[in-house]
Formats: C-alpha cells, structure tokens, sequence
C-alpha cells in the first residue's frame, strides 16, 4: 500500500467519522425533539382522548387510568416523556443525565410496544398478517424510537465514562 492508499483510507475514516457523528447528533436530537413535542401534546384534550385506548387497556397502565383518571395520566405520561427529553438533550452538559433519560426512554418505549399485545384491534386479522390497523402502525414506530434510545444510552455512558476518568 503506498502512501497516497494510505491517505486516501484515512481521509475516508475521517468522513466517516463526520457522518457518524451528524447520524447520532440527528438521533439524539430528533429523539428529544419527539419526547418533548409528543409530551407537550399529552396535555391537550383530543391527546388524552387518542391514548385512552392504549392506557384502559394495559396491564401497566390500566390501574394508574383508574385511579387516576385519563387527564392526569396523560399528563403524567407527558411529564415523563419532557423529562426524557430534555435529559436526552442535555448530553452536551451531562452525558450522565442523558445516559439515564435514554434508559428511561428504553423502558417508555417497551412499554408502549406493549401496547401491541394489549390494544385490541391493533392486528386486522381479516387481512392476513401483518396487517396493522392505524394504531398498530403508529405503535410500530416505537420499536425505531426504542433503537435509538439504546444507542443513544450507550454512546451517552461511554462519554460519561469517558469524563469520570478524566
């Protein structure tokens, strides 16, 4: 390999490099942004009305509905998802704290992927699988979203790690 080979190679990493780090820089972002913007939405009426399907019927969420009442577990769910968000964000300040509002994230978004084994109707059964009703398609989503918050969890820990050892 002569020396141009070897700066060509070189050159390439470092744009690679670069690409990577927009990709996570538009991951963490993007998550944040969804979490803070979804979150935000969660105290209006017609949002609370769109979950109460979701939360009457998971196993997770049905006794906080209950006691609670739809309002105030929407708004709870929306408190949540800003906290995330804004921790998810706060990576710049603190990797810690987006290390942890991506795990908290990690295990939002479980649950509401468990809201596909839950919600009735979220499979149109009469059209063979795997026919999502619109729910299912927007609960689907989720599963990309639950991606991004381990990877973002990681990179976060390896940089908080990266601080504590300075």
């Amino acid at each position: 390999m002569n020396m141009r080979n070897v700066a060509v190679r070189l050159e390439g990493s470092e744009s690679e490099r670069r690409l990577e780090a927009v990709g996570r820089g538009v991951l963490r972002y993007g998550l944040a942004g969804t979490l803070l913007l979804v979150g935000g939405l969660k105290f209006a009426e017609y949002e609370a009305e769109n979950i109460q399907p979701m939360v009457s019927t998971s196993p997770l969420f049905s006794w906080i509905h209950r006691r609670m009442g739809l309002r105030k577990t929407a708004r709870f769910i929306g408190i949540t998802e800003i906290v995330m968000g804004t921790l998810i964000a706060a990576r710049p300040l603190s990797p810690r704290a987006s290390a942890l509002g991506s795990l908290g994230a990690t295990v939002m978004f479980l649950t509401t992927l468990s809201f596909l084994r839950t919600m009735p109707g979220v499979l149109q059964e009469d059209h063979g699988f795997p026919a999502l009703s619109l729910e299912g398609q927007f609960l689907a989503k989720d599963g990309v979203l639950l991606g991004a918050a381990i990877l973002i969890a990681g990179e976060s820990l390896r940089a908080a790690q990266g601080q504590h050892s300075r």
